[in-house]
């Protein structure tokens, strides 16, 4: 209405007219209710991200549920596990009572393992309380000590390294000289060790302590090293030594694994010639989860997030892309012929879950039953592909197309059973969630083809969290330079992580070997250097490693 009747101007009116606008009034308050339900609903889920809690389990501890290949779903639990197993073998009283075991013995040992031992004099028996006690000396015999260990806090000290390369001069005047060989060091000409710039990225890049903070850690102890200073010595330490272990990692990436993972996120550059608070993306490429052997987690800085990075990144590879259903993954499936994307299950599931969320908040009025059995189905589906964990990619492979692929096929009818009834009232987010399911059902249909590709992409998202706390506390790049080396020395770190290394004595070795390479005259040349270089190499020194428990 875009204008407001008096009673007399309403009397006035014919009744075709008021029921003309009566009708065209319905017509605009249902618009109104629904745009306000949905907007009512956006601030609940918004509101659970929050402050709410963020598992994707449903609150009440109801069964998996049960369904038929049509998608018919039962929720008579026990008659349908009566009827798939109806002579179960009887638990024993051992399976039914769990009985709680003693403190294993050994565990403050196993906890000290290698660490140096410092054996402090022994708090000895005078001899005059044991001639008291026994009437003489010979009266006794010493026993095993007791002994006591303490584990004890040495702070980070520091001492300046000085060498001297020898030089000599002609005495017969000629200008001629003879100097020793010099160490290959870090920047030369710089204070810079590989023992102070390992603590400053295990600082910055491991703990997430901007070098701000470091720079007042360093001063309270007496050293005076600006931030500009440790920012400075990281790039160009980036650039001359770690990215050519980066480089090398990305081939051993591409040429070596049938299945990767990959994601992206937001970080902000302010020196990038655009406006403040542009988005810039950090790209996350990793191994598939099943490849445990020799994990590999790579990062890489773009100012958009257009697709062709991935399509540039990628290049040469052949194989499966595990992702989320962002378009720009699709363009590789497209043009690409040689690689298939693989679409992840936990972000089919989530927007289910969200409508859950915000009809338990109370102020979404339709009930969330279809998400909730949405949930329930795909529970059940990861808790099928949960038992085939521990077998081979084949064994897996074969499970799945026995007791996974069912699973599959029924949730699917049941999504274009429940999308074709118009009759069904459903909140915004699970028609949403539907919809996604529908539009993305061959990509979430892909890890059926290979018992080497996850179920989801979860282990991207977790690997991706060390950056995105960082992220948090730094807040920012302030260079495009800067946010290049980031992405290296976290891609760096993050492997070292996933294969176990001890990150500060690693980058501590990384840092006095890379040095000491020349130009690579071959493929083969740069194999043999990098290879013990690497984080799974049998030639790291010991202490690289993580102490296991």
């Amino acid at each position: 209405m875009d204008k407001n009747y008096t009673p007399e101007k309403l009397n006035e009116l014919s009744k075709e007219a008021l029921v003309l606008m009566v009708l065209s009034m319905q017509e605009q308050l249902a618009s109104v209710n629904a745009k306000l339900d949905k907007l009512t609903e956006q601030i609940a889920i918004a509101n659970n991200y929050r402050f709410g809690r963020h598992t994707e389990k449903l609150s009440e501890q109801e069964g998996q549920g049960w369904f038929d290949a049509d998608g018919n779903i039962y929720f008579n639990e026990a008659e349908a596990i009566h009827d798939q197993n109806p002579d179960p073998e009887e638990p024993s009283i051992e399976t039914v009572v769990r009985i709680r075991k003693p403190r294993p013995k050994g565990k403050k040992e196993a906890d000290l393992k290698g660490i140096p031992v410092i054996q402090l004099p022994t708090n000895d028996v005078p001899e005059e309380v044991r001639i008291r006690e026994f009437g003489s000396l010979d009266n006794c015999r010493r026993m095993d000590d007791e002994v006591y260990k303490r584990l004890v806090f040495i702070p980070a000290g520091w001492k300046v390294e000085e060498t001297h390369v020898a030089v000599y001069r002609s005495k017969t005047g000629l200008p001629k000289f003879v100097k020793g060989e010099t160490p290959p060091y870090l920047l030369r000409g710089s204070i810079v060790s590989p023992s102070l710039e390992s603590a400053l990225i295990n600082a910055k890049y491991v703990n997430a302590v901007p070098f701000r903070r470091v720079e007042k850690d360093f001063d309270r102890n007496g050293v005076h090293i600006s931030e500009q200073n440790m920012a400075s010595w990281t790039i160009k330490c980036t650039d001359r030594y770690l990215s050519r272990l980066y480089s090398y990692l990305r081939k051993l990436l591409i040429s070596e694994y049938k299945v990767l993972q990959a994601d992206e996120t937001t970080v902000e550059v302010t020196k990038d010639g655009r406006k403040a608070g542009a988005k810039s993306y950090m790209w996350i490429y990793r191994t598939g989860q099943y490849y445990t052997d020799h994990p590999i987690v790579l990062y890489e800085y773009q100012k958009t997030r257009g697709s062709d990075h991935p399509l540039e990144f990628l290049k040469g590879f052949s194989g499966y892309l595990v992702c989320d259903g962002y378009g720009g993954y699709k363009t590789l499936d497209r043009k690409v012929k040689d690689i298939k994307i693989a679409e992840c299950w936990a972000h089919a599931r989530r927007k289910f879950s969200d409508a859950v969320k915000a009809a338990e908040s109370r102020q979404v009025k339709l009930p969330a039953t279809i998400a909730k059995d949405a949930i329930r189905m795909i529970a059940a589906i990861y808790h099928a592909e949960g038992l085939l964990q521990d077998l081979s990619p084949e064994e897996r492979q074969k499970e799945r197309m026995d007791k996974v692929r069912p699973l599959v096929d029924a949730f699917f009818a049941w999504v274009h059973k429940i999308s074709e009834d118009k009759s069904i009232l459903m909140s915004d987010k699970t028609q949403e969630g539907l919809q996604y399911c529908l539009n993305q059902e061959s990509y979430l249909l892909t890890f059926l083809e290979c018992g080497e590709i996850p179920l989801d992409n979860n282990r991207t998202e977790a690997t991706i969290r060390g950056f995105t706390v960082g992220r948090k506390n730094w807040m920012m790049c302030d260079t495009i330079s800067g946010a290049k080396s980031s992405a290296v020395i976290y891609s760096l770190v993050e492997t070292a992580k996933a294969n176990s290394l001890n990150l500060y004595q690693y980058f501590e070795y990384l840092l006095t070997e890379l040095p000491k390479l020349g130009e690579f005259q071959s493929d083969e040349d740069e194999a043999a250097s990098m290879e013990r270089l690497l984080p799974w190499s049998e030639e790291l020194p010991e202490i690289c490693r993580k102490k296991s428990r």
